[in-house]
């Protein structure tokens, strides 16, 4: 019985790879990281450049909050040119994944790694967060939607080197953003246009690399079920607060929540 769960679990993670395109945060950020030309490729499409040269990009980089409690982040990509200028790159199914605010918090979290001690705030250099969303959740069916800051009372722009670039995934147009958008719903490394691309699905999805993709799945449907479980330990917490009128710590050493959950639920509550 043992044995048939094991067969199945893998048959599963078969079917979840092979369904997987470029859309989906882990399958993309393998064949980003590391991958000077296909990111590259990505920043002159959507940024409409050809002078960008990457020398460094890192795919699933966790940034900690600086303060106590606060909340961390978990980039796509985060990749640097050989300006200074950084870039944040990430893939939402969801329009709420892509939230105005959550551009403006992962942009500050960014920012604030860029100094070192004793250097002045003109050294910051331009920082760029960009979304790829599967749909157009500004439904103006245009490819990109790019956002500065403006003075209000004049017409200029506030050029503080903050930038932050939607690109509408839904985007079908016969141009380098529609096959850039065609590529990334691919499945298959076959039907792709760029080959930049292809590569690196072909090799995560069919050649050597398919096994660490597995693994990267399986941990993913661990890191679901955990969440899942700490979702409802903190229902269920709130829940016997609010009944009780109890602190938070009241109502967890009630339910003798372990201390390591203790201190994820105390940031939620």
């Amino acid at each position: 019985m043992a044995g048939e769960e094991i067969r199945q679990d893998t048959r599963t993670v078969d079917q979840i790879v092979d369904g997987m395109s470029l859309f989906d945060d882990d399958l993309m950020s393998m064949v980003f990281d590391g991958n000077i030309e296909a990111t590259e490729l990505l920043l002159k499409i959507i940024l409409k450049k050809d002078d960008i040269q990457v020398i460094s990009v890192v795919g699933q980089r966790e940034l900690q909050s600086p303060v106590v409690g606060g909340r961390d982040i978990r980039l796509d990509i985060l990749a640097k040119d050989s300006t200074g200028k950084h870039y944040n790159v990430e893939v939402q199914k969801k329009p709420e994944g892509a939230h105005i605010r959550r551009a403006r918090y992962n942009s500050s979290m960014m920012d604030s790694r860029m100094l070192k001690a004793g250097q002045e705030f003109s050294e910051l250099q331009d920082s760029y967060m960009m979304f790829i969303t599967q749909t157009d959740i500004f439904g103006h069916g245009i490819p990109i939607y790019t956002i500065n800051r403006y003075f209000e009372e004049i017409d200029d722009i506030f050029d503080d080197g903050s930038h932050i670039v939607y690109v509408n995934g839904n985007y079908k147009g016969d141009d380098t953003v529609g096959r850039l958008m065609h590529d990334f719903g691919c499945k298959q490394a076959k039907d792709m246009y760029y080959p930049e691309l292809a590569k690196g699905v072909k090799h995560f999805k069919e050649e050597g690399g398919r096994e660490r993709m597995c693994e990267a799945v399986e941990k993913y449907g661990d890191r679901r079920a955990e969440s899942a479980r700490l979702n409802n330990l903190l229902e269920n917490v709130r829940n016997l607060m609010e009944s009780m009128k109890w602190s938070a710590e009241q109502a967890m050493s009630a339910m003798k929540v372990s201390d390591a959950d203790k201190a994820v639920l105390l940031k939620e509550l």
